[in-house]
């Protein structure tokens, strides 16, 4: 059993205000069909939770083994499972680069455990486990193509526009979204007006993109240019007019 595992980008990013130590956004987010990890199960006989890829951090640090440790929690098939299964990830999705690569893998993991074990949890209830693990990840167990995201990732609207050829480029840096964080918060704090807030949930990608410029749209580009300062368009061979996804690191353009 295999299934593709998207990336995403952040159309806009905005901080709406603080809860405890995160931070609530309003953002869209839009599936990149041009970028996707492909993840596998495989037959065989195996002692433990194995998983197999190139990833930056230990299995236990997985957001996979982290949905994997859940799920079992909820029913014995899903051990039995993966006593005669391993999970195998195709990397493609830079990590750390502000595409969402770790939320994805985890998101699709879950819907493909939820089938093949016939758990019958509901889109709702697969985004309540997969919130506790990351932020992204509802948004990836809806299988949106668009969608408004607001809270702090967990409530995710559908948002019908046609789909988009985004094409991404991630620069040779690993951005720690924690520094650009409390950048932020020390040198470019502001919240994002209810007109703001209104005006960009309704208005279309495209639109979005064609209107408003890097720094305006994303509230972490000029933080990470702060920490980071090859982090420019002109820097690279990508449009000047690309856009930035996440905290980072890469850029992303319309391929008209």
């Amino acid at each position: 059993m295999t299934k593709k595992s998207y990336a995403k980008v952040n159309i806009f990013l905005k901080i709406s205000g603080k809860r405890g130590s995160y931070h609530e956004l309003v953002s869209r987010f839009v599936r990149v069909h041009s970028l996707f990890d492909e993840v596998t199960f495989k037959k065989g006989t195996f002692s433990k939770f194995t998983l197999a890829g190139e990833f930056g951090c230990t299995t236990e640090q997985n957001t996979i083994y982290k949905a994997y440790k859940k799920l079992e929690s909820l029913s014995l098939d899903v051990k039995a499972y993966f006593q005669n299964h391993k999970v195998i990830v195709n990397k493609n999705i830079p990590e750390f680069a502000g595409l969402g690569g770790g939320s994805s893998n985890c998101a699709t993991f879950m819907i493909m455990v939820n089938e093949v074990c016939n758990l019958g949890l509901s889109k709702d209830e697969l985004s309540s486990i997969g919130a506790t693990i990351g932020a992204d990840v509802p948004f990836f167990i809806y299988e949106y193509e668009s969608a408004n995201v607001t809270g702090i990732g967990e409530i995710v609207k559908k948002f019908d526009e046609p789909i988009l050829n985004i094409k991404t480029f991630t620069p040779p840096i690993q951005c720690n979204t924690g520094d650009i964080f409390t950048t932020f918060r020390d040198f470019y704090y502001k919240e994002i007006s209810q007109k703001e807030r209104v005006q960009l949930l309704n208005m279309s990608s495209i639109d979005i993109l064609d209107t408003f410029n890097i720094s305006f749209a994303n509230d972490l580009y000029l933080p990470a240019v702060k920490l980071y300062s090859e982090l420019t368009p002109t820097q690279y061979n990508i449009p000047p007019h690309s856009h930035f996804s996440g905290s980072g690191s890469s850029f992303f353009y319309i391929n008209k």
